[in-house]
């Protein structure tokens, strides 16, 4: 049988487990939102305690909490933050919107285990108040969205950033190994005129390089905290310097540039800042998506697709074709990327669905967002690994098609004009002829010219990858 205690909050006296660090309000969210499986985010859980600490040393520094309590409240924050406690924070994302639950259960736990480490114990006989003390200044209503802002943008700049840049690097260094080789292009899954295979990686390069200014355009608006508007964004029971105070110890505690909402009723009132960061996730996977298609279709076959390229062979691809291996890297990606997609749309319409002074999607907002950094960052993490950065040529496939394109037709129209040129491409391609054999049987041209002028490798420009 397990063994209780009694906790109390303004709704009265209610039985928690006595092994839990947790209380009444935490409990109480237990019974009452048995909805699926999915927990609040460690990463959102550390962002709390980051803010409960920062605000118990701004707070003792204001003369507004005795030293003793403050330094118990940052001791038992930094025990979270090292990964202590982790069972004690068993919250559903499916909550109040607000996340009110989740901030009581981060002020309860920090509240009785201050009360342990001043030598008293947890429960109702505590030595420190988990809203008079843990929570003074402070409302759910911004420290949530200030925890929320905190992790997303530490989870950018740590986690998807760097392996956004590394993907990248990846991928230029092919564009410039293969900025030699003249290869077919293809508009509408048609043959069209040549290019190099450096130039069409260079297309992938320039577009993960816009993503990723699209993203850090995005971070300022995310580092601008809620914290100290509490509960409308007045500031109601805040000391006068309280908000820009905790802002600078936020930043200083995390390395990370965060700054006070210039504007607390829009902190508090939208997730715009989330809603705008995510837009450009999604242009992210849009772009992954088309880059890990375009891989895959040019890797198809061994022997019966265009095959021009080679990707690295992980795993066996079928439980009954023996033999066969699959482009398993760009699968895995794209599912990443119909997930952030759809991401995207639950973050939109919870961001639009705030009233007034509050957005009341907050938990599901921050559980997709972070949800998508993850999947984005491991999915290029595994992607440049495993498949991007083994990406090497097939030349011999790549030279044969070359040659057999109709499309090299195009060098001539300077020359003999369209609708000749057409001629040439249609007959050949009618006959069963190689634009050479179809233009000299026409009588357009004679061997020579046609050598001097159908030269694939003059057909791609001076267009080569910025370096």
């Amino acid at each position: 049988m397990v063994t209780v205690r009694r906790e109390k909050d303004s709704m009265g006296a209610i039985e928690v487990p006595a092994d839990k660090l947790w209380g009444a309000q935490t409990q109480r969210s237990l019974e009452h939102f048995r909805i699926s499986t999915e927990k609040m985010p460690v990463s959102l859980i550390h962002a709390l305690a980051l803010t409960k600490r920062a605000a118990a040393k701004v707070n003792q520094d204001l003369g507004l909490l005795a030293a003793e309590k403050a330094s118990a409240i940052i001791e038992a924050a930094d025990e979270v933050l090292a990964g202590k406690h982790a069972d004690e924070f068993p919250l559903a994302i499916w909550q109040t919107g607000s996340g009110t639950q989740s901030n009581m259960n981060m002020n309860e736990v920090l509240a009785n285990r201050a009360s342990e480490i001043l030598g008293g114990v947890r429960g109702m006989e505590r030595m420190v108040h988990p809203n008079d003390d843990v929570n003074k200044s402070q409302s759910s209503n911004d420290v949530f969205p200030t925890a929320m802002h905190v992790a997303a943008l530490l989870a950018l700049r740590e986690h998807l950033i760097p392996q956004l840049s590394a993907l990248t690097d990846t991928l230029r260094d092919k564009s410039h190994a293969f900025a030699d080789i003249v290869k077919i292009g293809r508009t509408h899954l048609q043959d069209a005129t040549p290019l190099t295979l450096g130039q069409e990686i260079s297309g992938w390069v320039a577009m993960l390089e816009h993503n990723l200014r699209h993203i850090e355009h995005s971070l300022p608006h995310v580092a601008e905290l809620a914290l100290g508007g509490t509960a409308v964004g007045t500031g109601l029971n805040t000391h006068p310097e309280y908000a820009r105070r905790v802002a600078e110890e936020l930043a200083t505690i995390t390395a990370a540039p965060f700054v006070t909402a210039p504007n607390k009723f829009e902190a508090l009132a939208t997730c715009d800042a989330l809603v705008q960061a995510h837009g450009a996730l999604k242009g992210l996977a849009a772009s992954l998506m088309k880059i890990a298609n375009d891989v895959r279709w040019l890797a198809s076959g061994p022997r019966c697709g265009i095959g021009e390229i080679a990707i690295p062979e992980n795993e066996p691809g079928s439980s009954i074709m023996p033999g066969k291996v699959n482009p398993t890297q760009c699968e895995a990606v794209t599912m990443v990327c119909c997930q952030v997609m759809g991401n995207d749309v639950a973050i939109n319409m919870g961001g639009a669905s705030g009233n007034f002074e509050l957005n009341v999607y907050r938990p599901m907002v921050i559980h997709n967002f972070l949800q998508t950094v993850r999947l984005l960052a491991d999915g290029m993490a595994s992607f440049n690994q495993h498949c991007a950065s083994g990406i090497e040529p097939n030349r011999e496939r790549i030279t044969q098609l070359l040659n057999e394109s109709l499309m090299l037709v195009t060098a001539l129209n300077t020359h003999i004009g369209y609708d000749k040129a057409a001629e040439i491409a249609k007959k050949a391609h009618k006959e069963g002829l190689t634009l050479k054999a179809s233009a000299v049987a026409l009588g357009y041209l004679s061997v020579e010219e046609f050598d001097a002028w159908v030269r694939p490798e003059l057909m791609v420009g001076s267009m080569t990858p910025g370096r």
